[in-house]
């Protein structure tokens, strides 16, 4: 546990380096754009693979590196704070037609220099036609890109910024160090037969892998080489030994193991930072830091080279780079993400591989210091088990009370045995940790997109399944149906509509992902992150081409409660009690229940029909078979990798859907559940607002009876409390009990929390500027309240304040 001391205050150097942080207006940078484009205009005849080698290393080797002032912790993603970079090889289409409008956005906004974008449109123009986007459109059939641009089901992140979701194995690095990596990528290069084709392209890959990593060392060699030169310039005696310091690290894990907690510490951030130069896609974590960074810190702090003020510091100074680095995205796919998260998940917390608990000094300290920061990275995440420190646990209520929306929560009652289920090793099952949101994976053996495939809109789907198939929005009819909602005679009509239309969206789902992953498989190879992944290096694959341990994925569902809550409002008021007819009906949710009948039938949807969320199993389990016929028909496919070497190679569910909820909402008419037309569907896995009447048990107890075993894409549960209902360690106690009821009793997945009340959103939603350090959870994330757009506001304002006297 960490002293009351150390929780007091933060440094002056901290506080200052975090006010600069907040206070930089998020802006544009070229230069990797730049690089990029020079080295594929200059070497068009290459593999592509070594292609991206190359422009990695021109990257690495010619960006703008810095030094902040006072930071300890050194490694800049760009040419200025919180400037992000342009992947032109992803997308570029969208630069000249939102360029002009980027500091102008409702939420997520970015400043640009008319140079830079003079600059940019050359390089876009350059680009036409040669990008990820064009590339994976041209692999998808009309269908299926009609289907994507209907926003039925949303592929858009996957083409426009590419993968990521995953986490490397930070062990091997710590242990082994970048020239081992070296050692081992030669080592397989001098086994291949290259009078096989498959010979010539390990050729490519290990080339391009001894490029990326060299270009990786000369990167942080830079740093040492910086550090120094300013020491002796310094004035300040204690910054310059600081300097000679940070060189001399910087100088050592370029090639070795580190030596120290510093060390190890800033080879981490080392990584984490350039896979985010190498590849656009976002959620790139850093697994169970608590766990391969306590021996550094074990040792130190034994031998008296390190106290935990000092490690504190420099956990916090890693945060606050994580926070500066940032990812521009398109208007269309930036709505998904709200706020503009990287959500670089940290996990800690959970089990050792003998099944004993793992917390252990560096999670207090990890926790403490996150707490202290109140930033929005990293994305904090805690393994739950039943024999979990329950000072630990009340040290969380802590953090939580601060109203930050972290630490979440996963569950490794559920999560540990699901995946031992699936084939995973009980080893690598016990090593899992959170990745981006909530979803999981083991770090270093999985492949990329643990979920995140695609978006798949469940209400457009039922609504398609009442009108005989037709899509009204598009006045498509993708898929016949089984008849018309007005001549259904028995709620099992509809029932058996809704079957026939989700099997169909299903596969064409993975269809989408399908030419999605082969485009990312082609056209943007990540040979760094290939590297740091097992077994990557010994099969001569990238990740995506089956060189991970373990590949399993996920797509999102969006929009579950309103189906569960649809078809009890369809079974129980037209069907059982004739209280609406069918006609009513339809004409009510065509005219967006105008008019005062229209107006009395939303009523008697909202108020008479149960909800999910209530613990009432009328609903609860008609979504929970609802929702299983969409899971048993993607569980009769594959993903690309299969048969070319990972183990599973399949997809499962995923209700992790960020902030798509709005942006799906947006596209969906008014829904049998009294839902008006274009407002959000509900978030995750949590009940439509303000249905959940019952309090938070009875939401768990609702949420428990999904399939949860076969969501592995994670259960996305957000519930918000006002700050009064855990101001005591009484109320902190209660929750940490409720808690521990859902995830060992129930075997629920996943909770976290907002703690603030209506009041303050409101008025942070009238006056910004005196609220800009209020942080609320978005979805799997948290966000800077002011910098999200109004409708992503007005939707977490709407969500059930709950206590916990129910």
């Amino acid at each position: 546990m960490i002293s009351e001391k150390q929780t007091s205050k933060i440094t002056d150097r901290i506080a200052h380096l975090r006010e600069k942080v907040l206070s930089t207006k998020p802006s544009v940078c070229t230069e990797r754009a730049r690089f990029y484009t020079t080295v594929y205009r200059e070497n068009e005849e290459q593999p592509i693979i070594i292609k991206r080698a190359l422009a990695l290393e021109m990257t690495l080797k010619e960006m703008t590196i810095f030094i902040d002032e006072g930071e300890l912790i050194v490694g800049n993603q760009s040419s200025q704070h919180r400037a992000a970079p342009i992947f032109p090889e992803y997308a570029v289409d969208w630069l000249p037609e939102e360029m002009d409008e980027l500091d102008k956005r409702p939420g997520d906004a970015f400043f640009i220099t008319d140079k830079h974008k003079e600059e940019l449109l050359e390089i876009a123009h350059w680009w036409k036609g040669k990008v990820l986007w064009d590339k994976g459109r041209a692999l998808m059939s009309q269908e299926l890109r009609d289907l994507q641009d209907s926003a039925i089901i949303k592929a858009t992140g996957n083409l426009t910024s590419g993968d990521a979701h995953i986490a490397v194995d930070f062990y091997k690095i710590l242990d082994q160090g970048l020239d081992a990596y070296l050692d081992e990528i030669s080592y397989y290069n001098t086994q291949i037969d290259r009078t096989t084709i498959e010979g010539v392209k390990k050729d490519h890959f290990y080339n391009a892998l001894h490029i990326s990593v060299k270009a990786l060392r000369i990167f942080i060699e830079r740093y040492s080489t910086l550090a120094l030169s300013e020491s002796l310039l310094e004035e300040d005696s204690t910054r310059e030994e600081e300097l000679k310091i940070i060189s001399g690290n910087c100088r050592h894990i370029a090639h070795h193991p580190p030596k120290n907690f510093y060390q190890a510490l800033q080879l981490t951030y080392f990584i984490q930072l350039v896979l985010q130069i190498e590849s656009n896609g976002h959620s790139v974590s850093l697994g169970r830091m608590d766990q391969y960074l306590f021996p550094f810190y074990q040792q130190d702090k034994l031998s008296g080279k390190i106290t935990e003020e000092e490690a504190s510091e420099l956990l916090e100074n890693t945060w606050i780079k994580l926070m500066s680095i940032n990812k521009i995205r398109p208007w269309s796919h930036t709505r998904f993400s709200a706020g503009g998260p990287l959500y670089q998940n940290v996990t800690i917390g959970g089990q050792t591989t003998e099944a004993k608990d793992a917390v252990n000094e560096l999670s207090f300290l990890i926790l403490d210091s996150v707490g202290k920061m109140k930033l929005t990275q990293p994305n904090l995440s805690v393994r739950f088990h039943k024999n979990i420190d329950q000072k630990f646990m009340m040290e969380c209520m802590r953090v939580i009370e601060m109203g930050f929306g972290m630490p979440s929560f996963n569950n490794d009652e559920i999560v540990i045995p699901e995946l031992i289920n699936l084939g995973v090793e009980k080893e690598d099952a016990y090593n899992f940790s959170a990745i981006g949101c909530i979803e999981i994976a083991v770090p270093g053996k999985w492949g990329y997109r643990c979920t995140g495939m695609s978006f798949l809109n469940f209400m457009r789907v039922f609504l398609a399944s009442m009108y005989d198939g037709l899509d009204k929005q598009t006045g498509k009819t993708f898929h016949k149906g089984t008849g018309h909602f007005k001549d259904f005679e028995s709620f099992e009509q509809v029932y058996e509509a809704w079957q026939n239309q989700v099997k169909f969206y299903a596969k064409k789902t993975i269809e989408i992902d399908t030419a999605v992953d082969t485009a990312l498989e082609i056209y943007v190879p990540d040979i760094l992150c290939s590297t740091f992944v097992d077994s990557c290096i010994s099969r001569g694959k990238t990740i995506k081409e089956g060189g991970s341990k373990y590949d399993f994925v996920s797509g999102l569902q969006v929009g579950i409660a309103n189906l569960g809550n649809s078809l009890a409002a369809i079974k129980k008021l037209v069907f059982e009690e004739k209280r609406i007819t069918k006609e009513q009906l339809l004409h009510a949710i065509e005219t967006d229940f105008e008019g005062k009948d229209g107006e009395k039938t939303r009523q008697l949807l909202l108020n008479f029909a149960p909800k999910y969320g209530n613990d009432d199993d009328y609903v609860d389990l008609l979504l929970r078979d609802a929702y299983n016929e969409f899971i048993d028909e993607i569980d009769k496919y594959h993903t690309t990798r299969y048969n070319r070497g990972p183990i599973g190679c399949r997809y499962y569910a995923g209700t992790s859907s960020i902030s798509a909820n709005v942006p799906n909402g947006a596209v969906v008419p008014a829904t049998p559940d009294g839902r008006k037309a274009f407002t959000p569907v509900a978030e995750g896995s949590s009940p439509s607002s303000g249905t959940d009447l019952l309090g938070p048990t009875a939401v768990f107890k609702s949420v428990a009876k999904l399939p949860t075993e076969r969501i592995m894409g994670g259960v996305l549960l957000n519930q918000k409390l006002s700050p009064a209902t855990i101001a005591n360690d009484a109320n902190k106690e209660k929750l940490i009990s409720i808690i521990s009821a859902f995830f060992a009793d129930l075997k629920g997945w996943h909770v976290q929390y907002n703690i603030v009340s209506k009041d303050t959103l409101l008025a942070a939603k009238k006056n910004p500027e005196k609220y800009r350090d209020l942080i609320v959870r978005v979805a799997g994330y948290s966000a800077f309240f002011t910098t999200l757009s109004p409708d992503t506001q007005d939707d977490i304002i709407a969500r059930t304040e709950h206590s916990l006297n129910h």
